[in-house]
């Protein structure tokens, strides 16, 4: 009999979990792993912000793949759309060229895309912070706009280049006005003695009535209170009404002169999403306690695409779209897959949180870990405690560890790579959400 073929859609945090796993738990030759992804490392996404102040480099956050992984072969492309009924997925190679990929077992962790909103001008003027080439692009036109600023002479355009809007108050909104913040503050004490400090501002804007909600009354106020004594602007119940290459809208009516917005309001779940015809949650794919999809067979879904019922809070929400839960439900459905491998029973996925950790550069940070309250150095202790625990590959740690180490003895150069300079670096520059198929197309490719 052959071995079976095991699909493992996405390198994300559930992904890389569920293919190490199956890695341990099954032995050479009882099945034929294949891990598709765009991206030969796997993106470890707290870090963006970092990426993006030039406090560790994107080496760092980006273990690869082939030191995490030793028997799983690696597919470069994205999957653009999945047959069910054939068994089989659709998958468009680096290269543009569409191939089909059949399996046995299908675990879905495509992850998510930035959630945007039908706004005037978002998709064309807004920059996300989903991926690493995002983060190493907007330090760039940061770093950019200084240098522009510095050069004209027209005022207007002065202020208006050391304006920047951030939109979103969760985990990364906050962090990375905080370190863009400390990044631009640095850079023109520096490097650029004649620009007033006064006419760099740093607004972060969110709908919801608190900063940070997930960390608690307390230390969002806290949060709060940490940027707005370092001159970040904090604006809450408000979002942007339209956005211009040179001004961005407020829903209060005010009108921001500037060349920058960073949108990072959430998440949505991937547009593969839609090829499936499986029953969703709020965009998500409803998936069993045990991380199965009812109705499909030998498919599991899990991590940001995934709504798993959250049995640890019992109150039937589901699992929130975080990397905690990502990696704890690929190391399950890789234990899962392996008992239906062998005639065992499933069981289901049940994590407490264990906490929350918000890195606000410097010494300033706050963290709940196991529900503990903990505010500046103690919290940043944690903070990146935690993210060295976090990170797959001894390479990365050291890496990331030297890179604090060296940013808090040395500094930063703020220097420009250039990276992408003749685009702007847009939504829709970055994440490719239209080149998924439709259900017809994939249907009509496979026969179905």
């Amino acid at each position: 009999m052959d071995a079976p073929n095991i699909v493992i859609v996405g390198g994300g945090f559930a992904g890389v979990e569920c293919a190490r796993g199956l890695e341990r738990s099954l032995g050479p030759g009882a099945a034929r792993i294949t891990l598709v992804s765009p991206t030969d490392y796997q993106l470890y996404l707290p870090l963006l912000p970092q990426v993006a102040a030039g406090v560790v480099t994107p080496q760092s956050v980006a273990p690869s793949l082939r030191r995490i992984l030793r028997r799983t072969e690696l597919l470069p492309g994205t999957v653009a759309g999945v047959d069910p009924a054939s068994k089989v997925c659709v998958v468009r190679k680096i290269t543009g060229e569409l191939t089909d990929l059949p399996y046995d077992y299908l675990v879905l962790t495509p992850g998510s895309v930035t959630r945007t909103f039908d706004i005037p001008g978002l998709l064309d003027e807004a920059r996300g912070m989903k991926t690493l080439a995002q983060a190493v692009y907007l330090r760039d036109h940061v770093i950019a706009q200084l240098d522009l600023a510095a050069a004209t002479s027209d005022e207007g355009e002065r202020a208006a280049r050391l304006q920047f809007v951030v939109v979103g108050g969760g985990y990364a909104g906050t962090e990375t006005a905080a370190c863009l913040q400390r990044l631009t503050t640095a850079a023109s004490k520096r490097y650029h003695p004649r620009l007033d400090p006064g006419l760099i501002r740093w607004h972060l804007l969110d709908v919801a009535p608190k900063l940070l909600p997930e960390l608690g009354d307390r230390l969002g106020a806290s949060a709060l209170r940490m940027l707005t004594e370092r001159g970040v602007r904090i604006s809450l119940k408000t979002s942007v009404a339209s956005v211009t290459v040179d001004k961005v809208t407020l829903t209060d009516g005010r009108v921001l002169p500037s060349r920058t917005l960073v949108w990072t309001a959430g998440v949505a779940a991937s547009p593969l999403v839609d090829s499936l015809g499986a029953e969703t949650v709020r965009g998500r794919i409803l998936a069993a306690p045990d991380c199965t999809v009812p109705g499909m067979d030998g498919v599991f879904a899990l991590g940001d695409a995934a709504a798993v019922p959250d049995l640890a809070k019992g109150d039937g929400s589901y699992c929130v779209p975080t990397a905690q839960h990502a990696a704890r439900q690929g190391r399950h459905a890789a234990k899962n897959l392996t008992a239906l491998l062998e005639g065992r029973p499933t069981t289901p996925y049940v994590h407490k949180d264990l906490g929350l950790v918000v890195d606000l550069g410097g010494h300033d940070a706050v963290s709940k870990p196991l529900g503990i309250d903990l505010r500046g150095v103690p919290a940043q202790v944690v903070a990146r405690g935690y993210h060295l625990y976090a990170l797959r590959t001894g390479a990365a740690r050291f890496r990331t560890s030297a890179n604090w180490l060296l940013n808090a003895v040395a500094g930063d150069d703020f220097v420009r790579t250039g990276f992408l300079a003749e685009r702007k670096g847009t939504l829709r520059d970055f994440e490719h959400t239209d080149t998924y198929l439709t259900p017809e197309a994939v249907a009509a490719r496979t026969g179905s």
